[in-house]
Order: C-alpha cells, then sequence, then structure tokens
C-alpha cells in the first residue's frame, strides 16, 4: 500500500509562475508570516547606462514571508527570470579574489572527500564565468557549464569551459546526457534559491546525475540572515532564502535526501548541503545537529522575526544619522563594492547621489560605468579612492570586509571603514 503521505507530496505544483506568490513552494501550505517589508524595488543587478537614466524603471515588491510548516522563506513576488538574467546580467564571480580562491579550494575538497573518481563529468548550473568549473578541472574531472547570460562567452573564451548558454531545465539535462553521459557531481552555489520553476530544475537533476551521483547546493543561510541581520540578501534574485529544515523537506519529493551539510563565511554566511538518491550515503550526524540548532534558535517563530526587524530597523537609522550628520559637517562618505545586496541596503535606507555621490568597484568589473538601479548612484572604478582619499568608505560587500580593509590600506587608502552590517560601525 502507498503511503498517502508520499502521495500528497507528489501532488504539490513547486514551478510557480511571475507575480504574486501565497503559498509555499514547498508544500503549498498557506500557513506563512511576514518577516519584512523592504518596499518596492527594481531588480538589484538591473544596472542602468546613461541613456536609460531618464527612462521609467519598474519597481517590484520586495517582502519576505516564512513558512514554519516546511522551514522555507520566500518572496512573495516572483519577477519572471528572463528579466532577473537578462543577457547582460553584469555579475561575474572571477573578479572578486577571495570569492575565487574559495571556490577553487571548494572543488577540490568536494573531489576528495566525496571519492569521486578522476575523470568523472562534473556539471555546474548557473556557472557565470567558469571559476567553480576551473577547480573542478584542475582535479582531474571533466567540466561542463550551464549559464544563460552572455557571461558564459567569458567562461569559454577566458577560461575554456565547455558551457551551455540556457536556463537549465528537464531538457537540457537530458540533452547533457546524451552528449556528455551522466554526472557525478552537481554544483549550483549561490544558484538553487534562484529559480521559479523549482520541479523543473529538480526533475532536471534527477535526470543529470548518476546513480550515485551528488548534487552539492550552497546558499544564502536564512540562520545567518537571522543571526547577521543580513537583511540585506533579501533581493529577487533569491526567490527562496533556505533553512536545512527546508531543504531536508524539499528533496524526498523527488526520491532524494540531504545527507550531509556544512556551515561556511560566504555571502556572509551560507549553508551547502550535499544531497544524494535516498540509501545511497549514510546521512551525517550534521544534519540533526544543525537541525536542532535551528529550533534552538527559534527560526521558525515569528516572535523570533520580530525582535530581528527592529534590530534591522535600529541599524537603519544609525547609518541615516550618521550619513546626515557627516553631510552637514562637510565629510565625504562613498561606497566601495557594487555586489547586489549593495542595491537592496542603499534603496532600503534612502540613500541617494547626496549622500553618497558613487560606489568604487574594481576596474574590470561590468558595472563600472553603469548606475545603481532606483538611485541611480553611479559606479566607478576604485582608482578614484586614492586620489580622492574621502572621509569615509562604506564597505557594501561587508562580508569581504577584512581582506578589503587589507588591501586597500595596503594600496595607500587613509580614509575611515564603515561597516554597516551585521552592525553598524566606524573603523
Amino acid at each position: 500500500m502507498k503511503n498517502p503521505r508520499t502521495k500528497k507530496r507528489l501532488m504539490v505544483e513547486h514551478d510557480v509562475s511571475p507575480g504574486k506568490l501565497s503559498r509555499c513552494q514547498i508544500t503549498g501550505s498557506a500557513n506563512l508570516f511576514e518577516i519584512i517589508d523592504l518596499g518596492h524595488q527594481p531588480p538589484c543587478d538591473s544596472l542602468l547606462s546613461k541613456d536609460k537614466l531618464d527612462a521609467p524603471e519598474t519597481h517590484y515588491p520586495l517582502r519576505l514571508f516564512h513558512c514554519p510548516d516546511s522551514g522555507l522563506a520566500q518572496l512573495d513576488y516572483v519577477i519572471d527570470g528572463s528579466v532577473i538574467y537578462y543577457p547582460e546580467y553584469p555579475y561575474r564571480s572571477g573578479i572578486s579574489k577571495p570569492l575565487e580562491e574559495y571556490q577553487r579550494a571548494f572543488a577540490g575538497g568536494v573531489v576528495k572527500n566525496l571519492g569521486i573518481p578522476r575523470g568523472s563529468l562534473s556539471v555546474d548550473i548557473g556557472s557565470n564565468d567558469g571559476t567553480l568549473l576551473t577547480g573542478f578541472r584542475r582535479v582531474g574531472m571533466k567540466t561542463l557549464g550551464v549559464e544563460p547570460t552572455n557571461i558564459a562567452k567569458i567562461a569559454r573564451k577566458e577560461n575554456n569551459i565547455d558551457t551551455i548558454q540556457s536556463f537549465f531545465t528537464e531538457v537540457v539535462a537530458k540533452d547533457i546526457v546524451k552528449e556528455y553521459g551522466h554526472a557525478k557531481v552537481a554544483t549550483m552555489t549561490n544558484v538553487f534559491a534562484h529559480m521559479a520553476p523549482l520541479g523543473e530544475v529538480m526533475r532536471g537533476l534527477v535526470a543529470l546525475l548518476s546513480r550515485d551521483g551528488v548534487f552539492i547546493t550552497e546558499s544564502q543561510y536564512l540562520l545567518d540572515v537571522l543571526e547577521k541581520n543580513q537583511f540585506d540578501g533579501i533581493y529577487h534574485e533569491h526567490i527562496r532564502t533556505y533553512s536545512l529544515k527546508s531543504l531536508v523537506t524539499l528533496f524526498p519529493y523527488y526520491g532524494m535526501e540531504v545527507f550531509d551539510v556544512e556551515r561556511g563565511d560566504r555571502y556572509g554566511g551560507n549553508i551547502r548541503a550535499y544531497i544524494a538518491r535516498k540509501g545511497v550515503r549514510p546521512i551525517s550526524k550534521r544534519v540533526r545537529e544543525l537541525l536542532a540548532r535551528e529550533e534552538k534558535a527559534g527560526l521558525h517563530r515569528p516572535e523570533t522575526w520580530a525582535k530581528w526587524k527592529k534590530r534591522v530597523e535600529e541599524n537603519r537609522f544609525r547609518f541615516m544619522d550618521f550619513a546626515y550628520d557627516a553631510k552637514k559637517k562637510g565629510k565625504h562618505l562613498v561606497g566601495n563594492s557594487c555586489p547586489g545586496r549593495a542595491t537592496t541596503l542603499l534603496n532600503y535606507y534612502g540613500v541617494d547621489t547626496a549622500l553618497m555621490p558613487y560606489v568604487a568597484e574594481l576596474p574590470n568589473g561590468l558595472k563600472v560605468g553603469k548606475y545603481l538601479p532606483g538611485k541611480h548612484i553611479p559606479v566607478v572604478s576604485n582608482n578614484i579612492l586614492f586620489k580622492e582619499q574621502p572621509d569615509y568608505v562604506v564597505l557594501l560587500a561587508w562580508h569581504y570586509s577584512d581582506f578589503m580593509i587589507q588591501d586597500l590600506r595596503a594600496r595607500g587608502l587613509k580614509s575611515r571603514f564603515i561597516i554597516p552590517l551585521p552592525e553598524f560601525k566606524v573603523v
């Protein structure tokens, strides 16, 4: 006799259409509560060229809700993926030195710790410029990327990574299997939370992986959002923000299970989950331990998030009071680094060009010469910092603040630094 709970699971529709999302994307439950409303904002990486500054700019609701039944946090409004990941999408993983080193070490550790045979196929979904796959190639793996934007061309040209320029679907997965064979390893780093057609992605993974294959997903972690006030990690690309509970709930719908988990410091705190077909690999005690930690932290209780929201608002007021006071005193305050989270923070706080005349970015960044969506703050080469020596530099990629302070000091920057999160401070 079939388990009625299994039958109920299979009836849940995991693909969602653009627009209002009022039920949990994993369980279908309507038992949701609001974590925070960040107002209407533009997509965080939809940077504008100068000739677009006077044109209308579309803003969308940016609200995060939580389902205590599944443990999933999700936006209540979904933007079509083709709007978010347009061909000229400007994010590149390989220009960040800490991220480059992190991804390559990640690849080596995966192959060694999981006993993946040399010569096996590794597929990175949302592979960007291929940085992660260069790490897999170094340890003897065959590599293939799947990337919908024109960054795929950079992956082929600069990193010599074979890359399919497409969104990942079940059809794409089956085409890969026909041409390359099944994957022993499939990865998504800061991608698995981004795809609205979750069922399509899951069916693709099932088709793509070999019987003993492993899927590794690395995403922003809901417990870190709570502990580090990371409201700036909420933006339209991140449709879902996972807890471990939510991942443990999701994968059995597709005959898979989380067998191991790690916490890391990427994005200011991330969760890396290891998934295989049910029963193929033993389940680590770390899964049970982290689930217990989530419960102890009250991660799925409304009152926990109500207190968190007050901390977010207090940080906002402290930052803005400081920025206005600096302006009155004739002090020069600018931004440094331009991750997607910067758009959320600056728009929610209400920072415009009067308070922050520019955001400085690495000279080879694809965002240089563009303008941040919403407040239209120009993005310029960070060479300007050393010429102007502004009074204060706001580290918008605050999760890399130690590295950036050391690097900028070594290059001659004398400014004081503002670290906006987890708590506002001037160093």
